[in-house]
């Protein structure tokens, strides 16, 4: 019985020294400090020193520098983003100021083609007709741009073209609409052609 408890006892011991040698071969303890006098003694044994990478005693505050480096790396996905946007607003208003520079053009084009209309109404041979049509075709126009256009005449012409435009609302019964033009007019000119309309007779 004696015997075979030692047998039954170093069967355990080479069978847990085996265990543990094969599993600090696999890295799952440890244990090469404490076997390396037997590793001594194996051929092709591992050597001194461990094979697992060491775990520093400040893990958590590597766990706290990772978390931090993922909040700066999004931090700095959103500053892209917000850049990205802020690209987009400024191309975005650089394309409304050339409309808005197109459009000024093409008013610019248009009062020009409105100054040559008159002008080249005004070189027909009819100057009674022509000057109808022209205080027709300002009485059906926005009072402002009407206003402008007389601004822009001479005194004479502004002043035929007022006459007839009273002339015309007279004959048809309607509200001439001169008063309100001179409303809106500047006062200087205003005052001008009212004392340019009281000291000459009606002219065409």
């Amino acid at each position: 019985m004696v015997g075979r408890a030692i047998v039954l006892v170093l069967l355990i011991v080479i069978l847990s020294v085996g265990g543990i040698v094969w599993f600090d071969f696999l890295n799952v303890i440890d244990a090469k400090g404490v076997l390396s006098p037997i590793y001594k003694h194996i051929p092709f044994a591992p050597g001194d020193g461990r094979t697992q990478p060491a775990i520093g005693s400040d893990e958590f505050i590597n766990l706290d520098a990772e978390r931090l480096a993922i909040r700066l790396e999004a931090l700095a996905i959103r500053d892209m983003e917000m850049d990205t946007q802020q690209r987009d607003i400024i191309t975005k208003q650089e394309l409304i100021a050339q409309m808005a520079e197109e459009l000024e053009r093409r008013q610019i084009q248009l009062e020009d083609w409105e100054k040559s209309l008159i002008a080249n109404a005004l070189d027909a041979e009819n100057k009674d007709r022509n000057v109808e049509q022209l205080a027709r075709y300002l009485t059906g126009m926005p009072p402002q741009n009407a206003v402008n256009i007389l601004a822009s005449l001479e005194d004479q012409l502004a002043i035929d073209v007022i006459r007839k435009t009273e002339d015309i609302a007279q004959a048809e019964g309607s509200q001439s609409i001169v008063a309100f033009w001179f409303s809106l007019m500047e006062p200087a000119r205003a005052a001008e052609l009212h004392r340019k309309m009281a000291g000459r007779p009606p002219s065409l």
